[in-house]
Formats: C-alpha cells, structure tokens, sequence
C-alpha cells in the first residue's frame, strides 16, 4: 500500500515525498488506519518494520489536522533507551519537516544545562514529549511536567522496558494522563507481562501482530560449542589470525562487558565498552568513535543491539546467548547492513546455554554451522542439548538438597534456662 491511499494530510504526504518515502511497510498499513480512527492499538513488531513510523505519522497528522493545546504536552512517547529516544526524536523532526510540530527529548546522564533545556521544553508545552521512563519520572516528582492534556499515549518496546525494570514507572506515569488518552503499544514480543500490560492500560485495542523476520541469508551464522573457559583464548586467537575491524561483541551482562573490555585492551586490541553505567556524554562519544572506524571492537550489551542503525559492521560475535531468539536475531542484524550487504555472526555456546541455543535454532528452523573447537583449547563439549540441560538441573537440585541438608545439621538455639 502506498502512504498516500491512507488518510493522512498532504503536509504529511510532503514530508513523506522529500524523505522518499512511497511504500507503506505492512505495519504501517495496519497500525495508522487504526490510530487516525482514534482506536488503542497493541503492535508486535521488531526493529526494522517500520514501527515508529506506525505511530508517529498519524499521531503528527491528527496534531496537525484537530486542534489541540498550544501550550500542552499533546503526546508523550517512551522508549527503553536514550539512544532509541533519540532516534525517533529524527525521525518526528524529519515526518513533520512541512508541519509546524514541536518535539522535546526527555532522558537521563546529561548535565545541569541540558536538564535545564528539557525541563524549559517540557513546562513551554512541546506537542510531542519522547522520554525515557526514569527521566520523565523525574519531572513529574518536581512538578515540572503536566500531563493533565496529554492526547496520545505510546510505548515503544515495551517489553524492553518491562524487562528493565520500568512497570511501576510506566504506571506512574500512566496515572498522571486523562481518561481520553489514546494508548499505543508496541512489543518486539508478546510475553504473559506484556499482555497484563496491554489489559490494564488499554481500552478495546486492535491487535498488529507481524512476525519476526529472520536474519537474512547474507549473513553466515556459525557458532562454538566449548566450554566458558575456552571463550576467551578462541577470541583472542580469532583476532589474531584477522585484525579486528568493525566488530560488535555482544554480552547480556554488563559486568562482563567490563570485564572483556578490560582483558582485551590489557592485550592491545582497539576496544570500547557500551553499556548503561555510562554517561550519556560517553556514550555518544564512543558511537561516534566506532562510527568513524576509530575504534575497531564494540563490546556492548544489548542496549545496542535495537534502533542503532550502523553500517559496514563485519562481524558481530554473542559472547553469551541472549534471552530469546528474537534478541538473537536483533543482535546479529547489525551486520550486513552495509553496502556489499554481507556479514558474519558467531555464537560461543557453553553447556547450560545449549538449551537456549537449540531454541534459537528451533525459531531459525534451520542448523546453525558448529565451527570444530580445536584440540588446542583441550577437550570441548558435545553439543547436547537436552542431557546439557537435564545435566544442568540435576546440579542445581543437588546443590540446593545439600543446601538444605547442611542447614538442617546446623545447631539449633538451646531453650533458655528458667530464672531461679
């Protein structure tokens, strides 16, 4: 479907023109109809479907269309991360380029002038507030935020944002909006949380359910199956047969980015850490170093592996196994997005994640290629999956039977002797 069979404003439609946007992607198709009629909507859709357009183009056409506040926050949208808040403070600036819009950015690690700017933003009343949870939290205990005539109310990756903690911000901030307010959801995936979620906070929603793309053939998935002690020296060897250029090193652990980080620069490899312990300032900064190619490995964690988009990255290596094979996929599509579209992933897979590992083969529905662990490295694990997990469990049970055991033979307190 093309962008101007929908009903959007030809100022919209102008914006879309000079962006060269033309084709409307299936989400889009589905959610904006939805969202002009007023209706909440809850959308599962990944990065790269085209999903903050889904919302962001309606909702800019019915603040351009209807008449609402000029000096009200009209509509608020949360995302997990600064840099996801970030990227679609562009792409409003871009969708609105030929509609008189205003957009504020909200979220933490900046300086006193910076918080000075937003809160200036915010109490002006900006059409369209985009914050991170913790941030605008923030504002709404000192009073510097209303949210009494907030129109349009969105999450983006909601799941995310449950994930990390944020469900009593997210119904904070949910209480301070009018009963009126027209609530949109969007989830990379629908777990039993998202849906308590979506059943407290919307009202009759429409459904968008897009299913998760895979990863594209260009990119060769291969893999390691050794142990935990073995990741490290295969890596390093990795390296030094190829110089390491363009490299992202995912971990779901923010202490073992620092640790990795630490060990490789300690053997002289160009190497930064990515994660959310660091100032806002620093992470722009280290983005744009790896950016520009004057860092040659990014060890992060999952914070970037959605809505960063950066071309040319050669070799994206998991470290660990992510959560869900959705995050697996999110992780390795940050290679072959450059110009020749092709790239390389690898996974180490130590025994307790085999399990893990076949899920995400299981949702690939296809072999990932089991690269052979040289003998070098000592003796390396069979790839197992369910005697790994079996295995795996069967520790954890003895461990906390002898657990039990060794507290039960504990002396117990003797009765208090009668006073005479």
């Amino acid at each position: 479907m093309k962008f101007d069979e929908l009903d959007l404003e030809e100022e919209v439609l102008d914006g879309l023109d000079a962006m060269n946007f033309i084709e409307a992607t299936p989400v889009q198709a589905l959610a904006i109809p939805y969202i002009l009629e007023g209706k909440d909507v809850i959308g599962c859709a990944q990065t790269g479907t085209g999903k903050t357009a889904a919302y962001v183009l309606p909702v800019i056409n019915q603040l351009l269309k209807n008449k609402y506040p000029k000096d009200a926050i009209n509509a608020v949208v949360m995302a997990p991360t600064r840099e996801l808040a970030q990227q679609i403070d562009k792409q409003i600036q871009g969708f609105s380029y030929f509609v008189p819009i205003s957009a504020v950015t909200i979220y933490g690690g900046t300086d006193g002038i910076i918080w000075e700017q937003q809160k200036r933003g915010l109490e002006m009343g900006a059409d369209v507030v985009i914050a991170t949870p913790g941030r605008l939290l923030s504002h709404i205990k000192l009073g510097t935020v209303n949210l009494s005539k907030v129109s349009f109310f969105i999450l983006d990756e909601a799941d995310r944002m449950l994930d990390m903690g944020f469900i009593d911000d997210i119904m904070t901030v949910y209480k301070q909006l009018p009963e009126h307010c027209q609530v949109i959801m969007f989830s990379a995936t629908m777990p039993p949380k998202i849906r308590t979620l979506a059943k407290t906070i919307l009202k009759d929603p429409e459904e968008i359910k897009i299913a998760i793309s895979k990863p594209p053939e260009s990119i060769m998935q291969t893999s390691y199956i050794c142990y935990d002690m073995q990741k490290l020296p295969i890596l390093r060897d990795l390296f030094e047969e190829s110089q390491p250029k363009r490299v992202i090193i995912f971990s779901s652990s923010k202490m073992k980015v620092k640790e990795l980080t630490q060990t490789l620069k300690r053997l002289k490899f160009n190497v930064a850490e990515m994660h959310s312990d660091l100032d806002q300032n620093t992470r722009e900064q280290v983005m744009k170093d790896f950016k520009n190619g004057h860092i040659d490995i990014l060890i992060a964690t999952d914070v970037v592996a959605r809505g960063i988009d950066i071309v040319d990255i050669r070799l994206v290596i998991n470290y660990d196994i992510p959560r869900d094979p959705e995050d697996y996929v999110h992780r390795i599509g940050r290679t072959a997005r450059g110009k020749n579209g092709k790239g390389m992933a690898i996974t180490f897979v130590s025994p307790e994640e085999q399990m893990q590992f076949k899920h995400i083969e299981d949702f690939l529905e296809k072999d990932i290629f089991k690269i052979p662990v040289d003998s070098v490295y000592g003796e390396s694990p069979a790839y197992e999956p369910e005697k790994q997990a079996k295995d795996y469990r069967d520790k954890r049970r003895n461990s906390r039977t002898n657990n039990k055991r060794a507290n039960s033979y504990k002396r117990k307190p003797g009765r208090p002797r009668k006073v005479q």
